[in-house]
C-alpha cells in the first residue's frame, strides 16, 4: 500500500509523465486536424466517383487523401518515438511500378495496403486525439487549481460572469460546472481539488498513450509478409554494395601499395641473382650489400602494408572483445578518458568492429580539435538491442574554425 502511494505521488514529478502530458499536447490539434482533412478528401472523393467525368478527380482525391494519412502518419510516429523513448520502425516507401500511365500509377496507389492502413490510423486517431486534448486539459486544470491560492495573494479575486468578485476553479469532469471561490480558504479548497487532478492526470494521459501505442504498432509497421521481403532485400543489396565497396578499397591498397613493394623486392633480388652468378667479374660487396638492404626494406614495408590492410578489415585487438579494445584504445590516447562498458552479450563481430573503428574515429578528432581535458566513452545495451556508443568531452570544438583558418 505504501509503494502505491509513494507511486501515485511521485508520478506527476517524473519525466514519463510530462513526456505522455507533452505527447497528448501535440499530437491532439494535428490528430484532430489531420483527421478532419482527410474526411473531407475522403468525401468528396467518393462523390467524384460516382460519375464518369468525375471519376479521375474522385481517384486524385483519394490519393491526395492516401499520402495525407501516409504523412500524419509519420509524423505521429515521429512525435511518439521522440517523446515517448521506443523506437516505431516504419513501413516501406511506396514505390510506383515503373512503364505504368496515369491510371496504371493510380490503381497502383490505391492498391497500397500501406497506404490504406495509415489511412485508417489516422481516423481512428480522431477519438483517440479528443480523449489526448481531455487529457492534456486535466493536466492544465489540475495546475491551475493548485496554483489558486498563490494567485489569489498576488492577483486577488477576478471578476466572474455575474459581475461580483471571486475565481473560478477550474473542473476538468464535463458535467458539474466550476464552482467559483470567493474566499481565500476557498482557494485552499481549489487547490486541493487541483492536487487530485495533478495526481490522477499522469494515469489518464498513460491509458490514452499506451492505446495510441499499440495503434502505432498495429497500423502504422511494417506488419506485411511482402513489406518485410522488401526490407530484406533492400539490406541484402545494402550489404553487396558495402562488401564491394570494401573489396575495391583492397584491391586499391594492395595494388598501390603491397604489390610495388613486393615488385621492387623481385627486382632487387634479380639484381642481386645476377651480381652473384656473373662470374667474368669480381663480386662487388657493397653494391650487394645496398641491393640486400633495399630489398629488406622493401620487404619490411610490404609486410608493414599488409598488416595496416589487414587492421583496417578487421583489427587484431578485437580478438579479446570490445572492452579490452577500447581499453587498449584509451590507454594510448593523450587526453584522459574514462570508460564506462555496460553490455551483458558480446555483440556481434560486425558490431564490434563498426564500433571499434567510431571511437576511434570520434577519439581522434575529439583529441586533434577539442581542446579538451577530459573525455568519457560509455556503451551500453539499449532497451530495444541495439548498441550505444557516445563519446563527450568537456572541450570548446573548433574544427570548423581551424579548418577555415
Amino acid at each position: 500500500m505504501r509503494a502505491l502511494v509513494r507511486t501515485v505521488l511521485r508520478d506527476p514529478l517524473t519525466r514519463r509523465a510530462w513526456a505522455e502530458a507533452a505527447y497528448c499536447l501535440l499530437t491532439a490539434p494535428v490528430g484532430i486536424a489531420g483527421a478532419l482533412v482527410l474526411l473531407v478528401l475522403l468525401a468528396l472523393g467518393a462523390g467524384f466517383l460516382v460519375s464518369l467525368l468525375g471519376a479521375v478527380l474522385g481517384l486524385l482525391l483519394m490519393v491526395t487523401g492516401m499520402g495525407l494519412g501516409r504523412g500524419l502518419g509519420s509524423v505521429h510516429r515521429i512525435l511518439a518515438g521522440r517523446l515517448l523513448g521506443e523506437r516505431f520502425p516504419g513501413p516501406v516507401p511506396f514505390r510506383s511500378p515503373e512503364g505504368l500511365g496515369l491510371v496504371g500509377r493510380l490503381d497502383a496507389r490505391l492498391r497500397d495496403r500501406t497506404g490504406w492502413r495509415h489511412v485508417g490510423y489516422t481516423l481512428v486517431k480522431l477519438p483517440v486525439s479528443l480523449v489526448c486534448l481531455y487529457a492534456a486539459l486535466w493536466w492544465a486544470s489540475g495546475l491551475a487549481n493548485l496554483t489558486a491560492p498563490l494567485r489569489w495573494a498576488l492577483f486577488g479575486a477576478f471578476p466572474p460572469a455575474d459581475g461580483g468578485r471571486g475565481m473560478v476553479a477550474l473542473t476538468p469532469l464535463p458535467f458539474g460546472g466550476s464552482p467559483t471561490v470567493t474566499t481565500f480558504p476557498g482557494t485552499l479548497l481549489a487547490a486541493a481539488i487541483g492536487l487530485a487532478t495533478v495526481l490522477t492526470a499522469p494515469w489518464l494521459a498513460r491509458a490514452v498513450v499506451g492505446a495510441d501505442r499499440r495503434l502505432i504498432r498495429a497500423l502504422l509497421g511494417p506488419v506485411s509478409l511482402s513489406e518485410r521481403v522488401r526490407d530484406l532485400e533492400e539490406t541484402r543489396a545494402l550489404a553487396v554494395d558495402d562488401s564491394v565497396a570494401l573489396l575495391r578499397r583492397v584491391e586499391r591498397d594492395l595494388h598501390d601499395g603491397a604489390q610495388v613493394r613486393l615488385v621492387a623486392l623481385a627486382l632487387s633480388l634479380d639484381m642481386i641473382k645476377n651480381k652473384l652468378s656473373d662470374d667474368k667479374q669480381p663480386i662487388d660487396i657493397a653494391t650487394v650489400r645496398r641491393l640486400v638492404e633495399s630489398a629488406h626494406t622493401n620487404a619490411t614495408e610490404a609486410l608493414t602494408e599488409l598488416r595496416d590492410l589487414s587492421r583496417g578489415i578487421h583489427p587484431p585487438v578485437l580478438d579479446d572483445g570490445l572492452p579490452d579494445a577500447l581499453a587498449t584504445l584509451t590507454a594510448r590516447s593523450t587526453v584522459p578518458v574514462q570508460l564506462h562498458i555496460e553490455v551483458d552479450e558480446r555483440p556481434s563481430p560486425a558490431i564490434e568492429t563498426i564500433a571499434y573503428f567510431c571511437a576511434a574515429e570520434l577519439l581522434t578528432n575529439l583529441i586533434k580539435h577539442s581542446g579538451a581535458r577530459q573525455a568519457e566513452i560509455s556503451v551500453l545495451r539499449r532497451d530495444d538491442g541495439t548498441l550505444g556508443l557516445r563519446v563527450s568531452d568537456d572541450g570548446c570544438g573548433g574544427a570548423r574554425g581551424r579548418a577555415a583558418a
